[in-house]
């Protein structure tokens, strides 16, 4: 049968450090759909492209090439996963993604995508509009405070100097624009198994998962 993961959830869920656990356990394609929109925020950016100039914007997007080569994101040939993880990026990344243009030319490519491969994506409408028809959904999600501090802590690891109180205001900030977005919007699909991550580790989240996925699949 075909194996489709869609996992969504809000900043800091753990959805990516999961998705990627997720794919090297059932052999499949990783896509961090997330990613895409941070490359378009970083390559807006350095071209200095602001989120309402609409024209612009979805030109510089069809002249990216973007494809993925061991969960790292190589945008025209440069690998930027470092730095599409800066606060930068992070905190201008759902201002860019809320472009409905964007969003509709990056969905196209990530579904092209998920008809070739078995996939596990991970973002913010993967289970509700890119892969609504997924045998699989899954929503995770754990409180501001505690987002914060695990992208908190992933910074500090790697020598980035921010404050706890800035990443939880940003945190807040995002949740808000991207549950309140006009065009796909944030939110969880009727058929998605909630998993609150707040008080459980990676492990015991795939754990979870791997058991409804192996229901079906096994």
């Amino acid at each position: 049968m075909r194996i489709a993961v869609a996992v969504d959830g809000p900043a800091g869920a753990g959805k990516s450090t999961i998705a990627k656990i997720l794919a090297k356990r059932f052999n499949l394609m990783y896509i961090d759909t997330g990613a895409m929109y941070r490359g378009v925020t970083l390559l807006s950016r350095r071209n200095n492209i602001s989120p309402d100039n609409i024209e612009s914007l979805c030109n510089l997007v069809k002249s990216l090439e973007m494809h993925f080569l061991e969960n790292r994101l190589i945008i025209n040939g440069e690998d930027v996963s470092e730095e599409i993880r800066k606060p930068e990026i992070s905190n201008n990344v759902s201002l860019y993604a809320a472009v409905p243009e964007v969003r509709e030319l990056l969905v196209h490519l990530q579904k092209e995508m998920s008809k070739k491969y078995d996939v596990v994506m991970d973002g913010r409408d993967i289970g509700t509009v890119v892969l609504f028809d997924a045998p699989f959904k899954f929503y995770l999600t754990a409180s501001p405070e505690i987002r914060a501090k695990r992208r908190y802590d992933e910074l500090i690891e790697k020598n980035v100097d921010v404050e706890y109180n800035s990443i939880l205001q940003d945190i807040i900030k995002r949740d808000f624009i991207d549950t309140t977005r006009k065009v796909n919007p944030l939110k969880k699909a009727e058929d998605a198994i909630e998993i609150d991550t707040s008080n459980l580790t990676i492990t015991q989240v795939v754990d979870k998962m791997s058991e409804y996925i192996k229901k079906v699949t096994d």
